[in-house]
Parts: C-alpha cells; sequence; structure tokens
C-alpha cells in the first residue's frame, strides 16, 4: 500500500483550510478527534478538516498506559456499563487493528483464600461481560507456576494468581493511521495549526482563526458546524484535569506476562513488558489533580517515589535500578467530587448553547464509540445510521494481513538484508506499510523509520519521530542519524 501522506500532505491541506468552507472542522488531533475524522470520512460525502496545535498524538493520546482494556478498577467500582461498552469496544479493536492492538496476558498476584476467591469472582464477569471470544477467559495460578514463569516476582504474602487478558496497544501510531485513513479519503488534516478563536457570521458559517507554527502565518478558514476534541485543553467548560504518569524501567517482567497488582487504595498498578524491541518495562499508572497548565505537564517526585517503592515492593531487584525514562499526561475527565481515583470515566458528547460539539471525558479504549456517537451529531439524516468503523479494517490492515507479511518475514528478511526480528516488529508498527519503511533501509531500521516519518507521517520535530511515530524517546534512545 502506499503512504497516504507525502511531503506536500500538509501544504495542501493548509492550502484547502485557508480556500475551502468544511463541512466539518474538528479541533483537536488525539485519538478522539483522529476516530471521529476517520468516522466521518468512511460515511462518505462530506468534506471534513482537522486541526491540530502540535503533532498529531502528542498529548494525552500517546502517553497512556498503552492498554485497550475494560477497566477493573471499574467493575470493582460497579460501573458496569463502561466496563461492557469498554469490553466491546477492546473486541472490535482486536479485529480491526490486529498490527497495533494484540491479546496481553496478566498475571494478579493474590494473597489467600479470601482474596483470591473475591478476584476471581470478579474476573468471572469481567469474562461474562465480554462474551466475544477475543481472547482466552481468566484462569487460577498456583504459585509454583508463578514462581516460574515470574521468578523475581514478590508480591506480598503471594499464595498464587490469577491470569486474564486484555490488549496492548501501540497507541500513538492508533492516533496516526486513524490521521492516515481520514487523508486517504480525502480529509484535510494539517498538524501545528492552532485555532486562535471562532465566530459565527450571520450565514451561521463558523469563522476560525488559525495560525501555522511552523511559518507563523495566520488565516481564516469556514465550517458549517465544529467538534470540540481538544482534551485537556478545552474550555467552557473546562474538564477535571487528573495527571497519569508513568516510569519506563530495563525490563522486569521475566515471561511475556504484564502484572496488575492492586495496591491498598484501590489503585491498580501495572508492569508491563513493553518497548518496542521488548526490553523495556512500563510502571504506572499515577491519579493525581492536576493544578497547572495543560502544556506543563511532568512527573512529580511523589509520584515518582510512589511508583518505585511499589516496583520495589513487587519487584525487589528494581530498587537497584534507575529508570530510564518517565512520561505524564493529563485525563480530561468529566467533573465530579470523587478521589482522583475513583472519578468517574463517563463520558459526555453534546452540542452546547453556540451549536458546538464537545466531546468531554471517557477513556482511549472507547475511542471509536466515542467518535461514532460525536459523528451522528452533524451528518445529514441520510448519513445518520452509516456505521462503519467497527467492521472496515483500519488502513486495510486484516488480520488475514498481517498473517501474511509475519508469514512472509523469512523472506523480507533475506530480501532487505533486516534481522527477521526487526521485521516482525515493523509488521506490529506500521502494518501494511511495512515494505514501504524497509524501501528505505540503508544504515539501520530506525534510521528508515525516521526518513518515513519525516516523509509519510507530517513528522517535523524530533519529538514527533521520537514520541509519536516511535516511543524510542520513552525507552532512553537517542535519534538515530538517517541519510535523507
Amino acid at each position: 500500500m502506499t503512504p497516504a501522506v507525502n511531503l506536500d500532505t500538509r501544504r495542501l491541506a493548509i492550502e484547502r483550510l485557508r480556500t475551502e468552507t468544511f463541512d466539518v472542522l474538528i479541533l483537536g488531533g488525539g485519538i478522539n478527534g483522529a476516530g471521529t475524522a476517520r468516522d466521518l470520512m468512511l460515511r462518505g460525502r462530506l468534506n471534513v478538516g482537522l486541526i491540530e496545535q502540535n503533532h498529531f498524538s502528542s498529548g494525552t493520546s500517546g502517553k497512556n498506559s498503552h492498554l485497550i482494556h475494560g477497566g477493573l478498577r471499574y467493575l470493582k467500582q460497579l460501573d458496569f456499563r463502561l466496563v461492557r461498552e469498554a469490553l466491546h469496544e477492546r473486541a472490535v479493536l482486536l479485529k480491526i487493528a490486529p498490527h497495533l492492538v494484540e491479546p496481553q496476558p496478566f498475571l494478579m498476584p493474590l494473597a489467600g483464600f479470601a482474596k483470591s476467591l473475591y478476584y476471581n469472582l470478579g474476573l468471572t464477569i469481567y469474562d461474562l461481560f465480554d462474551g466475544s471470544g477475543a481472547v482466552p477467559r481468566h484462569r487460577r495460578v498456583s504459585l509454583e507456576e508463578v514462581r516460574k514463569l515470574e521468578p523475581g516476582l514478590a508480591a506480598p504474602g503471594m499464595t498464587g494468581a490469577a491470569e486474564f487478558y486484555d490488549a496492548q496497544v501501540r497507541s500513538a501510531r492508533l492516533v496516526l493511521e486513524n490521521i492516515f485513513e481520514a487523508l486517504r479519503n480525502g480529509a484535510a488534516c494539517a498538524n501545528y495549526v492552532r485555532a486562535e478563536s471562532h465566530t459565527r457570521d450571520e450565514a451561521g458559517l463558523w469563522r476560525v482563526q488559525l495560525r501555522d507554527s511552523i511559518s507563523g502565518e495566520r488565516f481564516e478558514t469556514r465550517a458549517r458546524a465544529l467538534i470540540d476534541c481538544t482534551g485537556p485543553w478545552a474550555r467552557d467548560p473546562a474538564p477535571r484535569l487528573v495527571r497519569g504518569s508513568h516510569i519506563v524501567m530495563p525490563r522486569l517482567n521475566h515471561s511475556g506476562h504484564a502484572i496488575a497488582y492492586f495496591e491498598e487504595s484501590g489503585r491498580i498498578i501495572f508492569f508491563i513488558p513493553w518497548g518496542e524491541r521488548g526490553d523495556r518495562t512500563l510502571i504506572g499508572t499515577t491519579d493525581v489533580d492536576h493544578d497547572g497548565a495543560a502544556d506543563d505537564v511532568h512527573i512529580s517526585e511523589d509520584e515518582t517515589r510512589y511508583l518505585r517503592n511499589i516496583a520495589a515492593r513487587i519487584f525487589p531487584a528494581s530498587a537497584k535500578l534507575e529508570p530510564v525514562a518517565t512520561f505524564s499526561s493529563l485525563r480530561p475527565l468529566l467533573e465530579s467530587h470523587a478521589s482522583a481515583t475513583k472519578a468517574t470515566r463517563e463520558h459526555h458528547i453534546y452540542r452546547d448553547s453556540q451549536g458546538i460539539i464537545r466531546v468531554t471525558g471517557g477513556k482511549y479504549t472507547t475511542y471509536r464509540a466515542m467518535a461514532e456517537e460525536a459523528a451522528d451529531l452533524v451528518v445529514p439524516p441520510e448519513l445518520r445510521d452509516v456505521h462503519l468503523t467497527a467492521t472496515t479494517a483500519l488502513n486495510g490492515n486484516t488480520p488475514d494481513a498481517i498473517q501474511a507479511l509475519l508469514t512472509e518475514a523469512p523472506a523480507l528478511s533475506a530480501r532487505y538484508g533486516v534481522a527477521e526480528t526487526e521485521i516482525i516488529m515493523l509488521v506490529h508498527q506500521y502494518g501494511v506499510l511495512t515494505t514501504a519503511v524497509l524501501d528505505y533501509v540503508e544504515t539501520s531500521v530506525d534510521a528508515a523509520r525516521l526518513i518515513f516519518a519525516t516523509r509519510h507521517e507530517m513528522a517535523i520535530e524530533p519529538k514527533d519521530f521520537l514520541e509519536v511515530s516511535t516511543s524510542l524517546g520513552y525507552e532512553g534512545a537517542p535519534l538515530p542519524r538517517a541519510i535523507a
């Protein structure tokens, strides 16, 4: 497949923003904005624009726990509707984006008969709420088997564990893939374009003042409808901002299992086998109300200490290691009086008093359903029941196509002179565009990916490559040298 983006894509999108009147203009290029653009373009007969003030997925959407999950802690809080919806979406995403969303086995350490009974009952309900058969059902794991799987695991009082499944995701790349499919179907999507103000004229058109952050140029675009997907940057009303932070450690997990540990406050902490080449462990997350600006987000000393203390309790060997990276992001939640940990993850999508569609709250896992709900509010009646995103493979990445690429890995390895493990890594990052990336290989795979990102993913700044196109920046890796 030919990439949807080339060196002219951003320039042409800005030219369209300057000259055309759009049916819908989407503000924000995180997962909700990207998913909504994809949804609208699959319905057809619509002129859609999307702008993002930085790079696509450079905010909350690319700095989460990188999981597609039902949310065990929401089950514990008896939020059954949210869990059921999230598990349904998990099954959908495993099917439509198999290169980026993969089943992830977890071990949940259990201490004593009572807790074993309690959590196994909860996991039975979790399995029943899914019902799709997309992942295996949970099972009990003896202490002996736990020791074989994870010899370094030392959860206090552990008498065994439960094995269950959720899914891991390359979060930022899933956003990019939604953007790319929207572009392929005719949307005008531009990064590093900021909306500075908006008014409605006498004809009912929105006139939005934009600024190109790269050139500094200011210009106006017009749209019949606006959808605000700006998340933490939203205003009128502003969301409740809860900061989630993670630390990245050298690999602690011995097996391919992640660890899900419920600590005393009821917060669940994950230890996820992570990194593009599997040599890291991602630990998180925290829940802290954020009082600062949405542009100023970083892990605090308290959060670092908290995560390191839990890590030392669960994997004692981690006490002698230092994090290779950290990252933090803001969850834009609905207002509530609950603690940051227990604050609702429900979403609210509505038309405000000005007529702007507001997408507020929610979870990354449920973005596709949220995008569909937002799109329903702006499309003409004849397109309101056209719902294709749950059955259309993302950018042609069908399970069969991905399996064919994985089967072809030895042949691709020989053809391009690249290790088979690297081919497999690329398939799980780029799917059907794997060979398009390999065509740039001269010195190394990562150098080829850097060239590909600048030419075919609108990466402009180094961090766009290190934190969005790849996760290398969060793995302690430097920017590779590329021969353009």
